[in-house]
């Protein structure tokens, strides 16, 4: 079963001083190398700052474009795993060992894996 884990921090990678982003980078390489020996790893990535996104609504047709995130909060969307795990159990586990989790949170949310779903052709 697979899996997104949403990370979510105050302070991105850029905001952090030099050596402490070193620091938790190399946590991430570490982690992201420890999941891929255990066969959980399916994708995962650093996004760019909030900063650098758009948000984009559609509203009776008429396409409206902000610069930003969508929403106003403390805690930003910095980055994700899609993982695979047999369970919600072994996926809260996986998710707390995420480095990330020590600094903000990650919010864990199962991938749909219905007939109507897959009929998208979504899956690579």
């Amino acid at each position: 079963m697979k899996f997104i884990c949403l990370i979510c921090a105050e302070q991105m990678m850029e905001d952090l001083e030099p050596a402490d982003r070193a620091a938790h980078f190399g946590d991430y390489l570490a982690f992201t190398e420890a999941i891929k020996r255990e066969g959980h790893f399916v994708s995962g990535n650093r996004l760019l700052p909030a900063a650098t996104a758009k948000t984009v609504r559609v509203r009776e047709g008429r396409v409206s474009v902000t610069d930003g995130p969508f929403a106003e909060t403390r805690e930003l969307l910095g980055g994700y795993y899609l993982i695979d795990a047999p369970d919600m159990d072994a996926a809260l586990a996986i998710a707390a060992r995420i480095p990330g989790a020590q600094r903000g949170c990650v919010e864990v949310r199962p991938v749909a894996d219905d007939p109507q779903t897959q009929a998208l052709g979504l899956e690579a």
